[in-house]
């Protein structure tokens, strides 16, 4: 297998206040926007042709990575006029191909952070000649997501909505968002329509009598569809309990890029990244959040699970937990922000302004 398909998907919507003008795979992860690892890693698993599917902000790609030489690849853009959905954004894409009708094609989703075993998924769909086969996770609770049970052999049985009653929980089995298609099956999604994978392509191929195949791996699974998720999976690559060969430095309880200015008695740990040109002041205490590039954190202040956007100023002594501060805003000194809060770009908090605790 040489040729990968990569779903980019839409507007990240999710992700604001953090900033709007940048879509979710540019906003750094470990140091390098989120994408550079997806592509690291098809690299790593022997891809060397990625055609990018791509839609909203799609123009901010190509400057970035060009041709792809810079990490060994060779990549190509496609940008959907209107959403296609998945299935018609992976038609989309078709005539980039270069594989032969029974060759194996990636497709893989911009939005997740897995440890998944690229390899290992397509050695499972060539030996079993499978027409697609399908990377599954297992989730304690499956209610969120569509299931799909497979038999003792691991072929697909069914494509269940999401659950509504226990008893129409009959697998922890879930679609985790990555698949090798037998390149003639791609031609037979239909064009200039949206198509869904998950509701039409599937369902369909499995009426048809195809052979659609899943193979469940376990290992490290994240949907960065939220801020908070998009936090702990950047702290996740710097500890290394998400394999990323694209992460600028050795895994470890800190990454503090350059140009960053950490005071000798700041502490930084659980994952925690300080960006290019960030400065983190006397005595601060960072856990688990990612400090995007000219940030300042002020002495004293405590940052817990937190992401603090581009040039963003936090305060002395402010406590933020689980908060996302947008590019260019100031939370002035002394404040205390808990898990949800969003402070938009540009905002100016004055100090003192927002607390949450007792007063005893």
């Amino acid at each position: 297998m040489t040729e990968a398909i990569l779903l980019v998907g839409g507007k990240g919507t999710r992700l604001r206040p953090l900033t709007v003008n940048t879509p979710k795979p540019m906003v750094p992860a470990a140091g390098v926007p989120f994408l550079t690892h997806q592509l690291a890693r098809a690299k790593a698993a022997g891809v060397d042709h990625i055609v990018l599917a791509t839609s909203y902000l799609a123009e901010v790609f190509e400057p970035y990575f060009g041709d792809g030489s810079r990490l060994g690849l060779h990549l190509e853009y496609v940008t959907e006029v209107e959403p296609l959905g998945t299935g018609g954004a992976i038609r989309n894409v078709a005539s980039r191909l270069r594989s032969g009708p029974d060759d194996p094609v990636l497709i893989f989703n911009g939005d997740i952070l897995t440890g998944l075993d690229i390899r290992a998924l397509v050695d499972t769909h060539e030996s079993c000649g499978a027409d697609v086969s399908l990377h599954l996770s297992r989730v304690e609770d499956p209610r969120a997501y569509g299931l799909v049970p497979t038999d003792g052999t691991g072929r697909v049985q069914a494509f269940l909505e999401k659950p509504q009653t226990p008893e129409e929980i009959v697998t922890d089995q879930i679609n985790a968002g990555a698949y090798v298609f037998r390149r003639s099956v791609i031609d037979t999604i239909p064009t200039g329509r949206p198509v869904s994978v998950e509701r039409e392509t599937f369902p369909d191929l499995l009426a048809s009598g195809a052979h659609l195949q899943g193979m469940v791996d376990s290992t490290y699974w994240l949907d960065l569809g939220t801020p908070q998720a998009f936090v702990r999976g950047s702290a996740d690559l710097v500890l290394g309990r998400a394999p990323s060969p694209a992460v600028p430095g050795r895994c470890g309880d800190r990454l503090v890029m350059p140009t960053a200015t950490v005071a000798p008695d700041a502490k930084l740990t659980g994952g925690t990244v300080v960006g290019e040109g960030a400065r983190v002041g006397e005595g601060a205490r960072i856990s688990g959040s990612t400090v995007l590039d000219d940030a300042v954190i002020d002495p004293g202040a405590v940052i817990t699970d937190s992401l603090i956007g581009k040039g963003a100023h936090i305060g002395a002594r402010t406590i933020l937990t689980g908060a996302v501060i947008g590019d260019g805003a100031h939370v002035g000194a002394d404040n205390e922000l808990q898990t949800g809060v969003r402070v938009w770009c540009e905002a100016h908090l004055p100090p003192s302004a927002i607390r949450f605790s007792s007063d005893t």
